[in-house]
């Protein structure tokens, strides 16, 4: 039976993962600083640990909650919208220890337990490719952060049989998605509707995605189909990003 430390669980592409792995009759260990959140999950079978990925204690209570894990997911990501000219350091820390550091960190401690066989996905994200919204550039960085730790620890892995990818999702119906269309119309003195219209002109799908639909690619790489994959960062974003 597959044992899943899916981090991020409580909203979001994560919530649906977690939600899906549940159904499929998977051991879901499900991680969020959200506790309310994460009671569904728990109300599932989901084993739920509340902590701050960011900090040296969040990891370590998830890793203690962790044994006997044969794949992991890093679904947790944090976005502040700001200005090139504003981003200042405190911002560019926090950006940085949510979505770069601790999937690192996480990958040092988790990946060795991982047995032959097991495998990791980490959330990425199409901004790491294109760069294109100003007002995310240290998540962009950070998440073209998160592509090279993938095939670091890739590499690292390879030959014991344990797979680790990335899946860069681009515009998905998830509250940080509705909260990144709020933000970036207040920044730019226009609508929501407006940002949402502009942003989905560039998707050659026209449409934006489900969580569930991510979760279903994710799980894909978690899967024995996908068992000569590894190091790959895939997009999940309609044909907005093809490289």
């Amino acid at each position: 039976m597959k044992t899943v430390v899916v981090t991020g669980a409580a909203s979001g592409i994560g919530r649906a993962l977690a939600e899906d792995l549940l159904s499929e009759g998977a051991q879901v260990v499900a991680c969020d600083r959200d506790a309310p959140g994460l009671e569904p999950l728990g109300a599932r079978g989901a084993r739920c640990v509340t902590a701050d990925l960011a900090t040296t204690q969040g990891r370590t209570a998830l890793c203690d909650a962790a044994a006997g894990l044969t794949h992991l997911v890093n679904c947790a990501g944090l976005i502040r919208l700001v200005p090139l000219d504003a981003v200042d350091e405190d911002l560019w820390d926090l950006t940085m220890a949510v979505n770069a550091k601790a999937v690192f960190f996480l990958c040092q401690a988790l990946v060795p337990q991982i047995p032959p066989g097991g495998s990791v996905v980490n959330l990425s994200s199409t901004a790491a490719k294109t760069g294109s919204t100003l007002e995310a550039a240290p998540y962009a960085a950070a998440k073209a952060a998160v592509l090279s730790i993938t095939r670091a620890f890739a590499h690292a892995h390879a030959a014991r049989g344990v797979r680790v990818n990335a899946v860069c999702p681009g515009i998905i119906d998830t509250p940080m998605q509705d909260d990144v269309v709020a933000r970036i119309a207040a920044h730019r003195d226009t609508t929501a509707d407006a940002v949402h219209a502009a942003r989905l002109a560039t998707v050659p799908m026209a449409r934006v995605a489900s969580a569930h639909e991510c979760a279903a690619a994710i799980r894909f790489l978690l899967s024995d189909d996908a068992s000569y994959i590894t190091g790959q960062a895939i997009n999940v974003c309609g044909g907005l990003v093809t490289y």
